[in-house]
């Protein structure tokens, strides 16, 4: 589990930042990634969970089936569906940050990923 992971440069709406990919089968994390918009590291574990969306309504030919532009801007039919996906968790403190850092990464002491956390950042940068 400890240094499972490592970091590797990424971008996010637009913006530079990092993320870890697991590097071990015993990873417990499918990835990580920082918004250096928010300064909040998302972590997509393994763990699996049901969870309801709104998913297009298909056709039998597998294409969404159309209507008039709802409220919410779609021009498609949409239905409610459980679907399986990841537990995400949403770190926003920095301390926190730094020690899910140094205990996952194995390139934590070469990598520069605090030059993400403390530039300072748009929602939405410009390359």
């Amino acid at each position: 589990m400890k240094n499972s992971m490592m970091m590797v440069h990424a971008t996010w709406n637009e913006t530079t930042t990092f993320r870890l990919i697991p590097i071990a089968d015993e990873c417990p994390y499918v990835e990580c990634i920082f918004d250096p918009a928010t300064k909040v590291f998302v972590i997509i574990s393994k763990i699996r969970k049901q969870s309801l969306h709104m998913l297009p309504k298909l056709n039998e030919f597998g294409d969404p089936v159309p209507c008039k532009q709802r409220m919410n801007g779609r021009t498609f039919k949409e239905e409610r569906n459980k679907i399986e996906v990841f537990q995400e968790f949403y770190v926003e403190d920095k301390i926190a940050i730094e020690e899910l850092i140094n205990l996952f990464a194995t390139n934590a002491k070469t990598f520069d990923y605090k030059s993400f956390m403390d530039r300072e950042v748009a929602a939405v940068e410009a390359n």
